[in-house]
């Protein structure tokens, strides 16, 4: 069953996010307003060393008023390559600089609000550049054993959904099946 969309008008809008207002007619005729927010889209990336530990940020969200793990990540600029946005972050945000960045997956973390995609990254190796020079934005940058990923998001550690499927899907390609219980 596909919702119709007749128009779309901005209530609200600034560089980072717009907050529209739509039309939409669903399936049996009705016809409802429904807001939603209009994104940029986000660049994710982490690096995994040879130890097979991923480099995360600790850092409070206060929004929820949560403290979580979560991977680097930011708003792409415009006109930015969306790889190269992700290694912009990573470094600005943990003072580490990313060797080449495979694309390990892209997600609508909640498409029936608002249109964002965020973009993950990861490289398997780094080079450390210096202190972040975003080091306002984590409490603390540490190296975790991706081997305990799966008990970190079962203890509710890594509370973003994006950030928590990413770090699943990065468990199984380094560590496969015969690592979980």
């Amino acid at each position: 069953m596909q919702w119709t969309k007749h128009n779309e008008q901005s209530v609200y809008s600034n560089r980072w996010f717009s907050v529209n207002l739509a039309d939409v007619e669903l399936p049996d005729g009705r016809h409802l307003d429904h807001f939603l927010i209009r994104l940029r889209p986000v660049a994710v990336a982490t690096v995994v060393n040879e130890a097979n530990e991923v480099l995360l940020l600790w850092r409070h969200r206060f929004i929820t008023d949560s403290w979580g793990w979560e991977l680097a990540a930011g708003v792409v600029e415009d006109g930015e390559d969306v790889a190269r946005a992700a290694a912009r972050e990573l470094e600005e945000e943990t003072g580490w600089r990313p060797g080449p960045l495979h694309h390990l997956m892209s997600v609508e973390p909640s498409n029936g609000l608002t249109d964002a995609r965020h973009h993950v990254y990861w490289a398997d190796e780094g080079e450390y550049v210096g202190h972040p020079v975003d080091d306002f934005e984590s409490d603390r940058r540490e190296w975790v054993p991706l081997k305990l990923v799966p008990d970190m998001v079962a203890r509710g550690e890594v509370p973003a959904a994006n950030m928590a499927a990413a770090l699943l899907l990065l468990h199984h390609l380094r560590l496969g099946q015969d690592t979980l219980p």
